[in-house]
């Protein structure tokens, strides 16, 4: 294992005292071990507060979402790991302003199981919370187990959706209908070329073959649809697009916003080259591509590898995510 580190299991506690010492004006450290970054100036009273929370080695998911018009607040795990009840617990109090909290993540087992038990915790406060899952990727099962899928890359579109949602004082039950629809309009698959490291676990969390890719891999590692030998990028990216549009309908004069994503070691030239298929096919299909982003916005520690996320635009959903928003990662 080659990591630039002290202790292993000290890794994230490290990594929250350097990400809060670098972004004051963006985040604050909240809870009672300090595992919540929160927006500096939370709870707002009168909004809506939005919370995630998910495992380390992701950034800027989950943490970096942390922002006016995104998140208000963030629970934090160990690397790949879930965040416990009374961390999530703790983040759903730091974002309440009174007019409820929305509980805003991804489709995994223990995130759901702690998600649900902090929920209850903080009904007996009278704190009332509502919860939207991410289950985006087409690869983790078929489309008639939708409700079974990982949430990966499509959380950056809800966060944002979601974010500009409450920023109006629109109340929880309309901040979690617009989070829903988000949710409901996104598709991704991913793509991977090489393994990660988990600090405490010292050793790749996969092996596959330097001549190799896997197709449909999650973030955690979680095995993909195929494996096999490495293909040209036109040739990755037209299969990619195949999964997705053979899952989510898009047609003549539709609008589509584009994520072309990092997995972590993927470089911005090889996703341009990427995106090059990605502009082709959607001219030839008539479809307009809004707000196109490039870059690492999702990832697996150092993972080389890519991700797709397609979200389907209605009117509200365009202008919800081009309203202004500003985190530490990223600016609109």
């Amino acid at each position: 294992m080659k990591k630039i580190l002290n202790d292993p299991y000290a890794y994230v506690a490290e990594m929250l005292e350097g990400l809060v010492l670098a972004h004051p004006d963006h985040y604050q450290r909240a809870g009672t071990d300090g595992r919540v970054i929160k927006r500096p100036g939370t709870p707002i009273a009168g909004k809506v507060g939005i919370v995630s929370g998910g495992g380390s080695g992701h950034l800027p998911i989950f943490t970096g979402y942390v922002g006016k018009g995104l998140l208000d607040a963030c629970a934090i795990g160990e690397v790949f790991a879930s965040p416990s009840v009374d961390q999530m617990a703790d983040a759903m109090r730091a974002a309440n302003g009174g007019a409820g909290v929305l509980r805003l993540y991804g489709n995994y087992g223990g995130d759901c199981m702690n998600f649900d038990m902090a929920g209850d915790m903080l009904d007996m406060e009278d704190v009332p919370s509502t919860t939207v899952l991410l289950a985006d990727d087409v690869a983790s099962a078929p489309k008639t187990e939708a409700n079974k899928r990982r949430g990966v890359a499509g959380m950056v579109y809800a966060f944002k959706i979601a974010g500009a949602a409450a920023e109006t004082r629109a109340d929880l039950a309309t901040v979690t209908s617009i989070a829903q629809k988000a949710s409901d309009a996104c598709r991704s698959i991913g793509a991977a070329l090489t393994s990660c490291t988990v600090p405490q676990a010292g050793k790749p969390t996969f092996s596959i073959a330097e001549d190799e890719m896997e197709m449909g891999m999650g973030i955690h590692g979680e095995p993909g649809v195929w494996r096999g030998k490495l293909r040209t990028a036109d040739a990755i990216a037209a299969e990619m697009l195949d999964l997705l549009l053979a899952d989510l309908l898009v047609a003549r004069g539709d609008r589509v916003s584009v994520l072309v994503n990092s997995l972590g070691a993927t470089p911005p030239e090889e996703l341009y080259i990427l995106y090059r298929q990605v502009a082709a096919r959607f001219h030839d299909l008539g479809a307009t591509i809004v707000m196109p982003l490039v870059g690492r916005y999702a990832t697996s520690m150092e993972m080389t590898g890519v991700s797709f996320t397609l979200c389907k635009l209605d009117d509200e959903l365009e202008r919800l995510l081009k309203a202004p928003a500003e985190c530490a990662f990223w600016k609109v």
